[in-house]
């Protein structure tokens, strides 16, 4: 039987494995997937003895990413620009190709809430690893804009600097009122974690659709909640549909067939998985 793993530190959290199980059971397949615990400083040991053992491809969670964008013999455009890789594909020749689904999931889930992206002007809260990693899908899925701000505006131009082949895209800082409207707007920063808010002014929600929080959590987020209040006319979302659905592009890369993720968000949220 074919053998998938998570890494990460903690892991014992993670619903990967619930999540690979089910979508094995939909398309009628067999695997074995598990978590893995990996010393803090001992990751990439752990990778190559998974691997050694007979391992077909891996995801990779906090706080390995990037040693998992080092440890790879080739990158994936998308993982490259984001500097981090999730998903580890065994290739023929026994090296290891990195790439990153996080961004993609993202597109999937918004493409899933709110139909096509194309034409949609697009608010993206942060700069960090999460911001970097959607970026790109969203310009290639076919937005008319992308905008992102940042508490350091520095480092929401330097992302921006990293997509320069796009005409499409610009950035700011926080602060100041908002003067035009966001079809969508998206939370790629930790705030909810502590159940703060990412310190945008309230006029960017004005006209807006969705606000999309890629922190999920068993109730609504900060985020969503402020979001409700501001506009209640809005429609939120939080991040669980994002963890289905890049877990569902990684299924496709080891395997060649895609998983249908609503049934799985579904069972999720119904705590049937």
């Amino acid at each position: 039987m074919d053998k998938y793993a998570v890494f990460g530190n903690p892991i014992a959290h993670s619903k990967s494995p619930h999540i690979h199980h089910a979508f094995a059971a939909q398309l009628g397949e067999q695997i074995e997937y598990q978590r893995i615990l990996a010393p803090l400083d001992g990751f990439v040991d752990c990778v190559s003895e998974f691997f050694s053992q007979g391992g077909c491809g891996a995801n990779v969670t906090l706080p390995f990413k990037e040693q998992a964008f080092a440890l790879v013999d080739t990158l994936s455009e998308r993982a490259r620009l984001a500097g981090a890789v999730n998903t580890l594909i065994l290739e023929e020749g026994g090296g290891l190709k990195g790439d990153n689904t996080d961004g993609i999931g993202l597109v999937s889930d918004l493409q899933r809430l709110s139909g096509s992206l194309a034409g949609k002007h697009v608010l993206l809260i942060g700069a960090g690893g999460a911001a970097k990693g959607a970026a790109l899908p969203l310009l290639e899925a076919g937005i008319e804009q992308l905008h992102v701000v940042n508490r350091t505006e520095a480092k929401a131009r330097l992302l921006v600097e990293r997509i320069s082949q796009y005409q499409n895209v610009s950035y700011g800082g926080l602060t100041g009122q908002n003067t035009q409207n966001w079809d969508i707007v998206i939370n790629s920063t930790s705030s909810s974690v502590t159940k703060d808010l990412p310190g945008i002014d309230a006029s960017y929600l004005e006209g807006t659709q969705l606000a999309y929080d890629m922190f999920y959590a068993e109730q609504a987020t900060s985020f969503m909640s402020w979001a409700c209040e501001v506009n209640p006319n809005i429609t939120t979302a939080d991040g669980l549909g994002m963890l289905v659905a890049q877990a569902a592009h990684a299924y496709k890369l080891w395997r060649g067939q895609m998983p249908e993720c609503a049934p799985i968000i579904a069972a999720l949220k119904e705590g049937r998985l």
